[in-house]
């Protein structure tokens, strides 16, 4: 079975960063290819991504960028999300929102960020560890 996720920004700059295959961060984006998760996203999303990960203070190779970034478009859904009104700290967040709140009106999804604060409380935003431990869930 699989999961639909919209994933933020910083969960992508994490795992490509770490050190550690484990890391939460790390096993989100593998779960991507294993398609037990799959990623929700809009061209503004992709946009978002490419422009934070070319960024030359992470020091990402441009290839393993495009690579992440085909990998989304290959196993992900492209979404079209209506506007919900949501108001949120940083506005620039909003888009990841519209996706998830569009999703979950046919399906089961979830918006994982390391940034909680930046969204409302809802249980379907999750970190990265909340995500592999639902991933391990849906796996039994």
């Amino acid at each position: 079975m699989s999961v639909f996720a919209v994933i933020d920004t910083n969960v992508l700059v994490s795992a490509l960063l770490t050190k550690t295959p484990e890391s939460p961060t790390a096993l989100v984006v593998n779960a991507i290819t294993e398609e037990t998760l799959i990623p929700l996203y809009t061209e503004e999303i992709l946009e978002e991504y490419e422009d934070v990960l070319l960024r030359t203070r992470f020091g990402f190779r441009r290839t393993t960028v495009e690579k992440l970034l085909a990998v989304i478009r290959q196993f992900g859904v492209l979404v079209h999300p209506s506007p919900t009104g949501e108001q949120l700290p940083d506005m620039d967040d909003l888009v990841f929102y519209e996706v998830v709140m569009e999703k979950r009106n046919d399906a089961d999804a979830y918006l994982v960020t390391g940034n909680l604060r930046h969204f409302p409380a809802r249980e379907y935003i999750v970190t990265p560890a909340e995500m592999v431990e639902i991933l391990k869930e849906q796996q039994k």
